[in-house]
């Protein structure tokens, strides 16, 4: 039997937005770091900038939400090339799954090997405040479970195999570079499991007592699909989520969780993101050098 049409964002696809890039790009960065809602200014910290819109490359889905600039940043941190992209489209938005790890699979070809992927979280573990940094050990994808993946389809045999596995989906190496970075550097970095949702509606009190039953420490509409596609082919990640309100178990609580309220929470989190990402590109350049 036959598969399914090709998806419309296939290796074609993910070659012509690569080709794209690579002829802007002033470098070959090996790392690259996504910016969630609210964390844009950590980008502010890029020597030698240059910038690239993402509607102006092939197929990229560009978000339409505030606190997503929608651009590639490319430039170096530390010494250290490093390609920053300041937003992502949503499936929320509109977007296709198999659209939104377009980015991920153009950068594999053009020899990406580490992402850094973060994002704006709800806290649903009780000890957690609004402005901490929550490294994402694994994942509970709600969205996958119900059947919308990244990877369905026809597979991209030439970026990676039919069924990857995920049980590593968050790199352990990293994982160890970012406690011996926020240890050394003196940021609190929380640890634990992070939830996908889809939005773009906030979740009930009833939600966010099933979540938390489930495990999930922190609940967000992004990150993972991305995270599956970097898995899928080859990249090793890292997820960090800002903290950036406490979600709320039951109703009646006179406060709501608002979009503004989540940019907000930038203020805080932008100096402790800047901070460990500077601390990780020095890690990595040492552990490329040895």
């Amino acid at each position: 039997m036959p598969y399914p049409a090709q998806s419309p964002y296939g290796l074609a696809q993910c070659r012509e937005a690569s080709q794209c890039i690579g002829e802007w790009l002033p470098n070959s960065p090996k790392t690259a770091l996504v910016l969630g809602s609210g964390l844009n200014p950590v980008a502010e910290s890029v020597d030698n900038a240059v910038f690239l819109d993402y509607a102006d490359i092939p197929h990229f889905p560009a978000p339409n939400v505030e606190g997503h600039v929608g651009r590639l940043v490319a430039g170096t941190i530390e010494g250290q090339d490093i390609l920053v992209l300041q937003g992502r489209g949503h499936f929320y938005e509109g977007y296709a799954l198999d659209q939104l790890a377009l980015p991920v699979r153009a950068l594999k070809l053009l020899g990406l090997e580490t992402l850094i992927s973060t994002c704006a979280s709800g806290g649903l573990n009780p000890s957690f405040e609004r402005g901490d940094l929550m490294l994402i050990t694994d994942h509970i994808n709600l969205v996958g479970l119900m059947g919308h993946s990244p990877l369905r389809g026809p597979n991209i045999d030439e970026l990676g195999p039919r069924f990857p596995g995920m049980t590593r989906a968050y790199s352990p190496e990293l994982l160890a570079l970012a406690r011996t970075v926020a240890r050394n550097k003196q940021i609190q970095l929380r640890e634990g499991v992070f939830c996908c949702v889809s939005g773009p509606a906030y979740e009930t009190p009833a939600e966010v007592r099933f979540l938390t039953a489930m495990g999930a420490d922190a609940v967000s509409m992004s990150l993972v699909h991305e995270v599956m596609a970097a898995n899928h082919c080859g990249i090793r990640v890292l997820g960090v989520c800002g903290i950036t309100n406490m979600a709320i178990h039951y109703p009646g609580f006179r406060a709501e969780t608002t979009h503004e309220e989540v940019v907000d929470a930038g203020q805080l989190l932008v100096p402790k993101l800047s901070a460990l990402a500077s601390g990780l590109l020095q890690g990595l350049s040492q552990e490329q050098n040895h």
